[in-house]
């Protein structure tokens, strides 16, 4: 099945500090794109897997589950292991989730955790419906492209499969209970005003880990998918901050950067 025209996978090849970000729930990696680039042009190596069923059409992701989402940005984080001395693992919404699990299994070999406006829990009465929902009713109304900034769009499905939102509500469950495992430093970013995911989301996530360094930023102009909106510059320049304090020699390399770009610039104009 055709993928969609802007939900390819992303990857970079950049220093030794990795970063694997993860797309959220029936959304695509073009949700991230921005953030990955802004990412690959400091330096660092990107890694921003498409999951399974997602970024095709509805009918496929009904044959995906959690375990499916999982195992792809697991595989992605063992391929960056291998080639860069520190990773970082970062995502939006059920990515933020997927960033979260693979922290608490992970442990030492992950160095941070970035997380937008993340999903930990499947609320009100839906929670309770889909048990029985999803063997009546195949799909419920999409959730894609809360967004604020006029004429910013997110590439997902306009329906959301029932059957994967019940794997999505059990895997909410399975991280929730997972938190305290996560160690890392962390570095959460949600919106004031979110229509997908509520705020008792990231304040639950906040509460359970047992991080001693985390750092909170409160996004005031975005809704739920503040990556493409907003605030976007403020996540990507937070992120990048967060992540050359926890590796040095990404602040390194970006100074070096520019000390070359500078002196090209010199060379082109005489």
């Amino acid at each position: 099945m055709p993928v969609l025209p802007g939900a390819e996978p992303y990857r970079h090849e950049g220093g030794e500090v990795g970063v694997l970000l993860c797309h959220g729930f029936t959304g695509s990696p073009q949700s991230l794109r921005p953030w990955a680039e802004y990412l690959a042009e400091r330096g660092l190596t990107v890694s921003l897997p498409l999951l399974p069923g997602h970024g095709t059409r509805w009918e496929d992701m009904q044959l995906t589950g959690w375990q499916d989402w999982y195992a792809e940005v697991d595989r992605e984080l063992r391929a960056l292991r291998e080639r860069c001395s520190q990773v970082f693992v970062a995502g939006l919404s059920m990515g933020g989730a997927l960033a979260l699990r693979l922290a608490a299994k992970h442990g030492d070999e992950i160095s941070g955790v970035v997380v937008v406006n993340p999903g930990i829990k499947v609320h009100g009465l839906a929670a309770y419906a889909l048990p029985v929902a999803r063997h009546l009713v195949r799909t419920a109304p999409g959730i894609a492209s809360d967004i604020a900034k006029e004429g910013s769009d997110e590439v997902g499905y306009d329906k959301v499969p029932l059957h994967s939102a019940h794997s999505l509500r059990n895997f909410f469950r399975l991280v929730d209970r997972e938190l305290p495992q996560v160690t890392q430093p962390l570095l959460l970013l949600h919106s004031a005003q979110d229509h997908v995911v509520p705020p008792a989301d990231s304040a639950r996530v906040l509460s359970r880990v047992s991080s001693a360094d985390v750092t909170e930023i409160l996004l005031e102009q975005s809704y739920h998918v503040a990556t493409l909106d907003h605030d976007a510059d403020r996540i990507f320049e937070e992120s990048f901050t967060f992540i050359g304090r926890l590796a040095p020699s990404v602040g390194k390399q970006a100074s070096d950067t520019g000390r070359v770009s500078e002196q090209e610039g010199t060379a082109t104009g005489g």
